[in-house]
């Protein structure tokens, strides 16, 4: 079967990936379509390390194949979003509903690939990016066979990751102000959960003035070129500041665009080393900084209900798909994602 793998050295497109049978709490699903996240880029350029060779993807959304003992919440022919988190469901923190904290399913990576006798990783406990792949009975979760697959993957990932971050961890509420520099497709759907959550001022930053449409369809009532503007449109700061890039210098700006009681969310990937500076003493004012891991989502709460915010037009997803690459065009896609040329490009088999 076809998927793209990297080696360590370069990506190739490959169509003779073979995978197992599904054991016990497992599903194996057809890929139907998969979103090009940059944290897929990150780990070819190194930015995330993971051992290799590794079938990439991790925003996918399929057609399930077939089920292993004990699955029974999903069968053969049902539709599916596949999160990330193949959490354990008994630790202490899976207990507290917080499975993006698994201690058992972190930096854990499974091998149910090979490729002439040898085998592969599964990269996020998900490579979305083959025409099969194999995951955890609680990472597929069960959509409405009427969301289309293209659209729908970007459940996995994005609209978690962004999304989940306002609703989950920043806990947006109705009146708030928002700041969130970078739109790429983390950056709106922090717009749009922004606006779900009846946010006052969204204010987008982003570089590239040709963002500014797709920023205003999915909420922002503001869009700058860059963040010295921000304090023109609230001139005592923000409640919430959403860095969505991953840069140490907009992670300062991010905080000092804070107004009292304002937390800064960071969501944007940097170098495992680098390292960003603030004024501590601008803390006292009951500012907070706050990681955030995968939205701090529940995928078997969080993506049922995207689907139905979807179906009631309030979410965006069709939206968030600029152009659909069949997977052997895996380089186009890449190349015009780390030029900023696409919301989402999203790959299909």
């Amino acid at each position: 079967m076809r998927g793209v793998v990297f080696d360590g050295k370069q990506v190739e497109v490959v169509d003779d990936l073979e995978i197992r049978d599904p054991g016990p709490g497992e599903v194996l699903v057809a890929i139907g379509a998969a979103g090009l996240c940059h944290s897929d880029i990150s780990v070819t350029d190194g930015t995330i390390p993971f051992p290799v060779p590794v079938v990439l993807g991790h925003e996918g959304a399929g057609v399930v194949e077939a089920v292993g003992a004990g699955v029974g919440h999903v069968e053969p022919g049902d539709h599916v979003a596949l999160s990330t988190l193949a959490g354990c469901g008994a630790c202490a923190e899976c207990d507290r509903g917080r499975p993006t904290m698994c201690r058992k399913a972190i930096g854990m990576p499974g091998r149910p690939f090979s490729r002439h006798g040898a085998p592969l990783y599964q990269f996020a406990a998900n490579s979305a990016f083959a025409e099969r792949t194999l995951v955890k009975a609680v990472q597929a979760v069960k959509i409405p066979a009427d969301i289309p697959l293209t659209s729908a993957a970007l459940m996995g990932c994005g609209v978690l990751t962004g999304v989940g971050a306002v609703l989950n961890r920043a806990r947006v509420a109705l009146g708030d102000t928002v700041v969130v520099i970078g739109t790429g497709g983390i950056g709106l759907n922090v717009i749009q959960g922004a606006r779900i959550a009846g946010a006052r001022v969204i204010v987008a930053v982003d570089t590239n003035p040709a963002k500014e449409e797709a920023a205003r369809r999915f909420g922002a009532t503001h869009f700058l070129s860059a963040a010295d503007g921000v304090r023109d449109v609230l001139p005592t700061g923000a409640d919430h500041v959403f860095e969505c890039v991953g840069r140490t210098a907009l992670i300062r700006q991010a905080i000092d665009l804070l107004d009292r009681h304002g937390q800064a969310v960071l969501l944007g990937m940097t170098a495992p080393a680098d390292e960003a500076s603030f004024l501590p003493a601008a803390m006292f004012l009951d500012k907070s900084i706050l990681g955030c891991r995968y939205g701090s989502s529940r995928p078997q709460h969080d993506i049922p209900l995207y689907a139905e915010l979807y179906r009631q037009g309030r979410l965006l997803l069709d939206e968030l798909v600029t152009e659909t690459y069949p997977v052997e065009d895996f380089a186009k896609a890449a190349d015009d994602a780390r030029h900023g040329r696409v919301a989402r490009g999203v790959l299909t088999f």
